[in-house]
């Protein structure tokens, strides 16, 4: 019993996962419905078949299968509706709150996760700023010293310690440009070189010259902290998109619901107790999650049929339009765009399928 729970929970905790991110957005999106009295009759946690329904209002609540999605699903969403109450006759500001509230819930749950991890680690709050070098350093000898607070590489903004290792991984030949505040005054220091060397499996290894101080915890340092990293988040959300439009990378890199509960499951998995405290660093488990939570409320922002981003866009464009473009018209394309996102899911499955195939 011991092995077999050792084995199931690692999984629980990935569809646990799926589920807080998914009630979360679908909530943003039905609470400030309900705030601007528009009728939702259902609102479903999970996609395919229903497993639990439960509600005697208007409004039918079910938990379903496959905790890979959710609706809530309004009245007028997708038609016309003479319905006083329906989505589409409600003013066009309320129906944009609507709209992007699930992303902005993602947001905001990644925020305060990323708050509960530094608040809960054992370590301190890591800070851009360097406080020593190696021995005959590339970068010292390029200009940087001790005390410099890292604010841009390569043109980036750097808003946590996590950057820094993130945009130097991103340029292969350990060539950078780094902008520094050093006694209040921002130095641009360029040609900065530091040894990369090739791995096995052909990913690229950096071997950093310097070192980044860590400051004791207090309330102040860790909300800054906590909306530093979220930001890093963010950015490198946006990059790895941007990298994988411009072919840095490819559609085999990407990891989609499997792939994702795959890697939840072995971080899991691999969470031991600390042997001399009995304690247990939860630190990956809450990064992965916050990460998990504001790559999924940028991506529905994205102004592609069928997110919450596509729909927002033709809300925007009947606004400021003189002429509207009918509602059944919309509701075509967004069920075209829903056809082409579940044909990529599942071309992403099939390589997270084999992927897994092949690591067994």
């Amino acid at each position: 019993m011991a092995e077999l729970w050792s084995k199931a929970w690692p999984i629980l905790v990935a569809i646990v996962f799926f589920g807080i991110i998914i009630m979360v957005h679908e909530c943003g999106h039905f609470l400030t419905a309900k705030l601007f009295k528009v009728k939702v009759h259902k609102f479903a946690l999970g996609m395919g078949p229903r497993l639990l329904k439960w509600g005697k209002g208007e409004t039918e609540y079910s938990l379903r299968l496959f905790p890979i999605g959710g609706y809530c699903m309004m009245e007028g969403e997708d038609g016309d509706s003479e319905d006083p109450r329906a989505f589409g006759n409600k003013k066009p500001w309320q129906r944009m709150i609507i709209l992007a509230a699930g992303a902005a819930m993602n947001l905001l749950l990644g925020l305060i996760v990323v708050c509960v991890m530094l608040s809960i680690s054992t370590d301190g709050v890591i800070s851009r700023q360097i406080v020593a070098f190696t021995q005959d350093s590339g970068s010292y000898q390029a200009g940087l010293r001790e005390g410099d607070l890292i604010t841009k590489i390569n043109g980036k903004p750097v808003f946590s310690a996590n950057d820094i290792g993130y945009l130097m991984a991103r340029e292969s030949d350990g060539e950078y440009e780094f902008v520094v505040k050093r006694d209040g005054e921002k130095l641009k220091i360029s040609d900065i070189k530091l040894p990369v060397t090739t791995a096995e499996d052909g990913n690229i290894e950096i071997h950093y010259n310097f070192y980044v101080g860590e400051a004791k915890k207090t309330f102040g340092n860790v909300v800054e902290g906590s909306f530093r990293q979220s930001a890093s988040l963010v950015q490198m959300t946006y990059l790895s998109l941007f990298d994988l439009v411009t072919g840095r990378f490819h559609l085999s890199d990407m990891s989609g619901p499997i792939g994702i509960a795959g890697t939840i499951a072995d971080v899991a998995e691999n969470t031991q107790p600390d042997p001399e405290t009995g304690r247990y660093d939860f630190t990956m488990l809450l990064t992965i999650l916050a990460l998990i939570t504001i790559n999924i409320g940028l991506m529905n922002l994205l102004p592609l049929p069928a997110l919450d981003g596509g729909r927002l866009l033709f809300l925007l464009i009947n606004w400021v339009s003189p002429k509207k473009i009918p509602a059944k018209y919309e509701g075509w394309v967004h069920a075209a765009g829903f056809a082409v996102l579940m044909l990529l899911m599942l071309v992403i499955s099939f390589g997270d399928i084999m992927k897994l195939i092949k690591g067994a």
